[in-house]
């Protein structure tokens, strides 16, 4: 398909095909200009936007010029903008530069047709397809519980408005695709939102007095993920050591060794041993956290370096914790501040502290080179890489503060966004550095766009402990449906959930229903969550840990499969874990998201609910199978017995894994 944009009797248009993308007439015109100032309050990595409006008004008169518009408001013409529109086959540019002074709100309408679909929005957890509401674009914790309507939303919003909603995301990214074959992009980094409340117009907000918008067109949905895939660029691929097998979650300081053990005699096929406590444990009253100072503690694990060193002769990787700050507690702090490596206060040239509950840090200001050589280097590369780490859970990103100062003079209302985009590029880097691309690991919950280029492995965050619809386990099969159309290749998740606050806490149902997941997701790694003591761990019945053993080995199992779905999105921008309409282009799957496309050869719909023993699927079409019996299928919704182990998963039968699958059914059927 092609763009193409004209002069119309009563304004302009920019077409793709038979849709229209943009279209300017008096009556409806395709810009608004404001003028508003931002309120904005942070605690804790949740923030509450406000923005006080102080003028609004479209741009209802124009005049074309070949390909740039000039457009002002017929009310103050002093609100005037100009549009410049390019376009190159199947791709177009629209940028647009208010002329006002102080206008820094720009609005942008977009037609709708009721029939269409869109997606997209970054990781999103609540809802895939995106109709019907507002999402906020601007990268924070995602809260907990995010279901205004439930006691424990209400509960931790009377704690520092860290309850969340439907649209709260460590990941947010301005970019959407519609059934109808294009995307749109937004260049913008400040604050902004996609507005789908209202049938038949999408309007874009953005909080600025520029903006850069591309538009991508394709013949099918497979092509324009391809096309955002090539936009925004394709990370590292993940080693087979990460694929073959469970990374195993312990934070027990030096009994994590033993506990390992006892899930290798129970038979798991152990890939990784993940201790994110290498850094030593602070203790608060959210739960066991880590001190913030990114280097060995010998006190918690005195024979760290022998003992990583055995690991690694049996095939074991070991792997640990970072973030992009530094407790002001931390030998680091006073080395990072004598530098002169983190943020500042806006007012004097005393180091930036940001509560983190219950402890202050300082961020690393990575607009410093200087600053994102030392971590690169100095961090990562001699304490982590140097030290034998072969992975790590790269956290956080979402916290810079908007009241702060920055070495390169950029404005932290616009360099919030970006910052998850600089933490990813400083982790790729130190791994570049050491010449371990494509055999080391790093794994991030926060991103923005450009994310893509440095990240090679997503984790969808800390969902609480339960089956909850907006936090729960469910919400990881949509954080990676919709990240995955935007060019993410590979997500994953914590198996068992992290958040166990006011009394919720996991059950052995929730566990044994996440390991049937986690085994059908291309890295498979569990977590004992903030508050380990309070919450079963996958050893603590012989049941849980003879069940993860299982799950397991059949992980290890699909490894070659697994690999060639990842060297598959390496070079066609496919991601794993796909929503069914990726490949059935049909209105019906459009607002599907609790089963998912793994590789084009496995559908699973794995149990998110409590208290059943069975669901239904959808099978799109001929030729499919059920893996664990090998019995055919036919096309329509299936219901499938799901008792834990055996989660619903059907496979092609014309797949060239076939013998594969068959071989999985033969020992675990």
């Amino acid at each position: 398909m092609t763009l193409a944009f004209a002069a119309t009797e009563n304004g302009f248009e920019l077409r793709i095909g038979a849709t229209v993308l943009l279209r300017h007439d008096a009556v409806a015109p395709v810009i608004e200009l404001g003028l508003g100032a931002a309120d904005v309050d942070m605690h804790r990595g949740n923030f509450r936007m406000e923005d006080h409006l102080a003028e609004r008004l479209p741009l209802d008169r124009y005049a074309v010029e070949g390909a740039v518009v000039q457009l002002w408001s017929s009310q103050k013409p002093e609100f005037a903008a100009t549009a410049k529109i390019r376009i190159d086959g199947a791709k177009a540019w629209l940028e647009i530069n208010s002329k006002h002074s102080e206008a820094n709100r720009i609005w942008v309408h977009f037609p709708r047709d009721p029939s269409e679909s869109i997606w997209g929005g970054g990781e999103q957890m609540s809802y895939l397809r995106l109709n019907g509401r507002r999402f906020p674009f601007w990268t924070s914790e995602p809260g907990v519980g995010r279901d205004k309507s439930t006691a424990l939303t209400k509960i931790m919003d009377e704690s520092g408005n860290a309850g969340g909603d439907y649209w709260t995301t460590n990941y947010p990214q301005p970019t959407w695709l519609s059934s109808a074959h294009y995307a749109v992009h937004s260049n913008c980094t400040h604050w902004s939102a996609l507005d789908l409340s209202t049938d038949g117009v999408s309007t874009y907000e953005c909080w600025t007095n520029q903006l850069s918008l591309e538009f991508f067109a394709s013949d099918t949905l497979p092509e324009l993920v391809g096309a955002l895939s090539d936009r925004f660029g394709k990370p590292a691929p993940l080693p087979d050591w990460a694929i073959g097998g469970a990374i195993v979650g312990l934070k027990e300081g030096e009994a994590s060794f033993a506990r390992l053990e006892k899930y290798a005699d129970a038979g798991v096929a152990i890939s990784g041993l993940w201790c994110e406590d290498w850094v030593g444990i602070r203790q608060t009253s959210f739960g066991r956290r880590l001190f913030w100072d990114w280097q060995w503690n010998a006190a918690r694990y005195p024979d760290l370096p022998a003992q990583i060193a055995s690991l690694a002769e049996r095939g074991i990787r070991f792997l640990g914790y970072v973030n992009p700050y530094i407790a002001n507690d931390a030998a680091m702090f006073a080395e990072g501040s004598a530098a002169g490596y983190f943020a500042l206060k806006l007012d004097s040239d005393d180091v930036a502290l940001v509560d983190f509950g219950e402890f202050d840090c300082g961020v690393v200001d990575f607009t410093n080179p200087a600053a994102c050589d030392w971590f690169a280097d100095r961090v990562i590369g001699r304490e982590m890489l140097d030290f034998g780490l072969s992975g790590w859970m790269a956290d956080f990103g979402e916290y810079l503060p908007t009241d702060i100062r920055l070495l390169d003079g950029s404005d932290p209302m616009e360099a919030h966004n970006r910052w998850p985009v600089l933490w990813a590029k400083v982790n790729a880097d130190a791994i570049a550095r050491r010449g371990k691309t494509g055999e080391t690991v790093f794994f991030m919950r926060a991103g923005f766009s450009g994310v893509q280029a440095h990240c090679p492995l997503l984790w969808a965050g800390d969902q609480c402990v339960d089956f909850s619809r907006h936090d729960g386990i469910g919400t990881t099969i949509t954080a990676a449906l919709s990240s995955g159309l935007l060019g993410n290749l590979v997500s994953h998740h914590d198996v068992g959930g992290y958040t166990s606050l006011h009394g919720n806490i996991r059950t052995e149902e929730l566990l044994h229903r996440w390991i049937d997941l986690g085994a059908f997701t291309p890295v498979m790694r569990s977590h004992e969550g903030n508050r380990p003591d309070d919450n079963l761990q996958i050893d603590s019945t012989p049941e849980l840990l003879a069940h993860f053993a299982r799950m397991s080995q059949i992980h290890a199992r699909l490894a070659p499969y697994v690999r060639h779905v990842l060297d598959q999105g390496q070079a066609t921008g496919l991601p794993a874990q796909r929503p069914l309409f990726l490949h059935y282009d049909a209105p019906e799957y459009h607002a599907v998201q609790d089963q998912y496309l793994y590789g084009a050869d496995l559908m699973v719909a794995p149990v998110i609910e409590a208290g059943v023993m069975g669901r239904d699927v959808i099978i799109p079409d001929e030729g499919w199978a059920d893996l664990w019996s090998g019995k055919p299928l036919s096309p329509g919704t299936t219901w499938f017995d799901a008792p834990h182990g055996k989660p619903p998963v059907a496979y092609r039968l014309d797949s060239s894994f076939a013998w594969l699958f068959a071989e999985l059914q033969r020992e675990f059927g």
